[in-house]
């Protein structure tokens, strides 16, 4: 019996795969729990029209990261920090900080886990701060540090 899967079934396959399993489990197990619904010709139709439009919907949310990170790229940002004698800096410059001023200064909805810092920013001056907008497009922004 051939079935589609409607989530991932360990050890079976994963979800939108067309298996072929026993037809006890295929029925009694699969199918019961709703994991997965039997092959037939309507279904593995309406298989192809959803995988077709979940490929456009990913093709759009690309461009869209695209494009969002040529703005972000071109775009710099200013964080002010208490600085003390010396030019030490009292705390550093998160991630979290990073997010936030990006969203008030240029109005883009970031998540601070996409704000990649490999330590905090503890010193003023400009530094570059990549940003994971999407699993193939990464962004550079320009993060001014200044005295406050």
């Amino acid at each position: 019996m051939e079935v589609i899967l409607l989530e991932d079934v360990k050890n079976v396959g994963k979800k939108g795969e067309v298996v072929k399993v026993n037809d006890g489990y295929g029925r009694n197990v699969l199918i019961k729990k709703k994991q997965a619904i039997e092959a037939t010709g309507k279904n593995l139709n309406d298989l192809k029209l959803k995988k077709a439009n979940d490929d456009k919907i990913a093709a759009e949310n690309l461009q869209a990261a695209k494009e969002l990170g040529k703005k972000i790229g071109e775009s710099e940002i200013t964080i002010p920090i208490k600085v003390g004698e010396g030019g030490k800096s009292f705390g550093s410059v998160s991630s979290k900080e990073i997010a936030e001023e990006v969203k008030a200064q240029l109005g883009y909805d970031v998540d601070k886990k996409k704000v990649l810092l490999k330590d905090a920013i503890k010193t003023v001056g400009t530094h570059e701060v990549k940003i994971k907008l999407h699993t193939q497009v990464t962004a550079t922004l320009k993060v001014k540090v200044v005295e406050k």
